[in-house]
């Protein structure tokens, strides 16, 4: 991570900005945060005691909208996760004011200096919150691991639960997490690779805000605990995703793999960055191979992503399997429901499921009318994400305008190709005729706009 000086105030005054253009709502409505207040003295009332079972969270460590939390207990030659979920829809009643505010929003929107959550923070990070600081209402997903990391679905039940300890990504140790858990990532990498799926993690630019006020530009790569938690969270989603397939019903997350143009594309890629890819090879393997640590890989690893065509939100439909290319099976988001709203009503289904009790009308509405917020909801996130990191690289390099760079093309879509700086963590496109990814070359920085959150820069012969 690099911080970033920023004497002349843009980064604020950029945020702010961007803000504005995307409508990021900066507080709830007097009548959501009436709702709340009652809705956080809804005592539970349908909720069978497990505040015995030792469950624990793992995010990182300065988050407080915890939504999974998390038990392991050994079945014979099974494992059993217990994952506890916030049961967000014991506060949150179809139609109320919480509810139709969380239609607008659709996700909890992130930006370096805040977030918009989805539902107000007495709920979100509060009272809904499994945070270590008392009893809290959960809907747990029982979920047999077998041997071989095969996922099934036990059981739903709605729970009260006690987290014993509140986790973090940057601190927590090996003795800390339950036994078993790193027995439970292996069979679920095991059971990864064993159905073809190509799920990668490529190197992501980061704007974050550390405790002192400084901003900070950088590269973020996830540790071994924060993919451990992931693999847990991929194992109850799956298993929920089988749950709703067999029942012929529910909301899923499907993703269409690159096609055959993509594919050759991919491998002239590869061929330019000197990743030796065999014939025989399938993506998949490859995609197992690489190392997000070794720049030429890590940029690969965004050419694949953006070869797909993108995940989206489908209902149940009897004429075509809804299929995620990435994970390899059917898949589902069931585990964040204080981030998205979709989840709710998955939860709701599969409980409904599990207790043999018909799906109520409004969730299986909610399917069909779901898939167009969700995506809105998502495009206009991605949108803030890459506004964020263009306003954090064009105040960087605003001192460094004349100044030349040596950098790689990494991708290129008709006449203009996209770069990565070698030594500052910064994406730009800019006309390059006849560049390849692979190739190096000289840039120079006319010019920097933060404001604007734009770069131009221009070849260098």
């Amino acid at each position: 991570m690099r911080a970033l000086h920023d004497p002349a105030g843009w980064l604020a005054n950029g945020l702010s900005i961007i803000r504005e253009r995307y409508a990021v709502p900066t507080s709830f409505p007097k009548a959501v945060l009436a709702a709340a207040e009652v809705a956080a003295r809804r005592a539970p009332s349908e909720h069978i005691d497990r505040t015995a079972r030792p469950f624990v969270t793992l995010d990182p460590a300065s988050s407080t909208d915890l939504d999974q939390a998390f038990a392991i207990e050994a079945a014979g030659s099974d494992w059993l996760l217990h994952y506890a979920i916030a049961d967000v829809a014991w506060f949150v009643t179809d139609g109320d004011p919480l509810d139709q505010e969380a239609w607008k929003r659709g996700t909890t929107c992130y930006l370096p200096d805040g977030k918009a959550n989805l539902y107000p923070p007495l709920l979100s990070e509060r009272c809904a919150s499994l945070l270590p600081d008392g009893d809290r209402p959960a809907l747990i997903l029982s979920v047999r691991i077998a041997p071989d990391g095969r996922c099934r679905l036990d059981g739903v039940e709605r729970a009260l639960i006690r987290s014993r300890a509140k986790l973090g990504y940057e601190t927590v140790r090996p003795d800390d997490l339950p036994p078993g858990f790193d027995a439970i990532v292996r069979r679920l990498t095991q059971a990864e690779q064993a159905r073809g799926a190509s799920r990668i993690d490529p190197p992501e630019q980061q704007l974050e805000k550390d405790g002192s006020g400084t901003f900070r530009l950088g590269y973020r790569l996830s540790g071994p605990a924060e993919e451990g938690n992931a693999a847990l969270s991929l194992a109850a989603n799956l298993a929920v995703a089988q749950a709703m397939l067999a029942a012929q019903t529910g909301l899923f997350r499907t993703m269409p793999a690159p096609d055959a143009k993509a594919e050759q594309e991919l491998r002239a890629t590869a061929q330019a960055f000197g990743v030796p890819w065999p014939e025989t090879m399938p993506l998949a393997q490859l995609e197992r191979r690489l190392d997000p640590r070794d720049a030429s890989h890590a940029a690969l690893m965004m050419a694949i992503r953006r070869a797909g065509h993108g995940a989206s939100y489908s209902g149940y439909h009897t004429d075509e399997l809804p299929w995620h290319a990435a994970i390899g099976a059917p898949y589902a988001h069931a585990t964040a429901p204080l981030r998205r709203l979709a989840d709710r009503y998955v939860l709701r289904t599969v409980h409904a499921l599990a207790q043999g009790k018909p799906i109520p009308a409004f969730v299986r509405d909610a399917f069909e009318t779901l898939p167009p917020v969700m995506a809105r909801a998502g495009a206009r996130d991605a949108q803030i994400e890459r506004a964020v990191i263009d306003l954090a690289e064009a105040t960087m390099l605003e001192p460094l305008a004349g100044c030349t760079f040596a950098a790689t093309v990494t991708d290129r879509q008709g006449e203009r190709a996209q770069i990565q700086l070698n030594t500052l963590p910064v994406i730009a496109r800019l006309a390059l005729p006849g560049a390849m990814p692979g190739d190096p070359v000289r840039v120079r920085l006319r010019a920097a706009y933060p404001l604007e959150q734009r770069l131009e820069f221009e070849a260098v012969d």
